[in-house]
């Protein structure tokens, strides 16, 4: 498996145009610099990753920036996952041709399940890496959008109990209502083969507020690969929160990401996993860079 001792501190650039992007809730974008020049920073500081998202590739339908990635790569010694855009096993070859080590598979995950089986038969489950990107709905709506997405959804129909809301997943950067459930579908791609999992909660993103630390609790329970808790950080003592075990009253994450606290030099990398260290969470210690 691919577990880690330590808990993994990882900032994420959404890329739109070229350029870092910040929102809320997935909208009102903001710029947040050159993604080689925010890359390069956060690996001076001591980042244990970094996330690399190129946001509007998949509904704009077209592939990812394969030279920015290379940019990256050749800057930076941190591993760094990449997403976005990515349809087919060309696509992922090419993403780990160009220099990164793990790749993100969102929306092609759900259009075409078989694109994780053939990641990980390639590139073994590490490299493989879904993107959950769930929200709360109304079982009304999420009954609504399984009936207008039947073939996967309906083969993985979970049971609901007497839930009023449903996490459900969304796609295509957050567009698209799929008709499948957060838990039951990160079951599902852990059996096909995904080695981690980013659970991306939309009605944290960017709020500051926190992470989702109830669905984070419920994937991290359900599913025995790395959960990289992403969306809402505001403090490092919400990574706190998200990162303690499931025993300890936490939600059990392996890594927490986080992108506008970094960004706009809220925390830097050292203090925040000094903060971490403090609290009793295990980190890799950043060494402080001296601008």
């Amino acid at each position: 498996m691919c577990h880690m001792l330590t808990r993994r501190i990882i900032p994420c650039l959404d890329v739109k145009a070229g350029r870092v992007v910040k929102g809320v809730n997935f909208l009102g974008l903001r710029d947040a610099g050159d993604p080689v020049e925010v890359a390069r920073r956060y690996d001076e500081q001591g980042a244990d990753e970094l996330v690399f998202l190129d946001i509007t590739a998949s509904h704009e339908q077209r592939d990812i920036m394969l030279d920015v990635v290379r940019h990256v790569a050749e800057e930076c010694f941190m591993p760094f996952t990449v997403g976005g855009g990515i349809r087919t096993i060309e696509d992922v070859t090419a993403l780990v041709q160009a220099g990164a080590e793990k790749v993100s598979i969102n929306t092609a995950a759900v259009v075409s399940p078989a694109i994780i089986k053939q990641t990980a038969e390639r590139f073994g489950r590490c490299c493989t890496v879904v993107n959950i990107d769930p929200k709360r709905v109304s079982r009304d709506a999420f009954e609504e959008h399984l009936k207008e997405n039947p073939g996967l959804a309906q083969d993985m129909c979970p049971d609901l109990g007497d839930r009023d809301v449903v996490w459900e997943i969304h796609t295509h950067g957050g567009r698209t209502p799929t008709g499948l459930e957060a838990v039951s579908w990160a079951r599902h791609v852990v059996e096909l083969g995904a080695g981690e999992i980013v659970l991306t909660s939309m009605d944290a993103d960017g709020t500051k507020d926190g992470y989702d630390l109830e669905i984070t609790r419920a994937v991290t329970a359900a599913v025995g690969v790395p959960i990289v808790a992403s969306g809402g950080c505001g403090s490092p003592q919400h990574m706190v929160d998200v990162l303690r075990p499931l025993s300890e009253g936490g939600a059990g994450a392996d890594a927490a990401l986080a992108a506008s606290i970094f960004h706009y030099n809220e925390y830097s990398i050292a203090e925040t996993k000094q903060y971490l260290a403090e609290r009793g969470i295990p980190v890799r210690q950043a060494q402080a860079v001296q601008m």
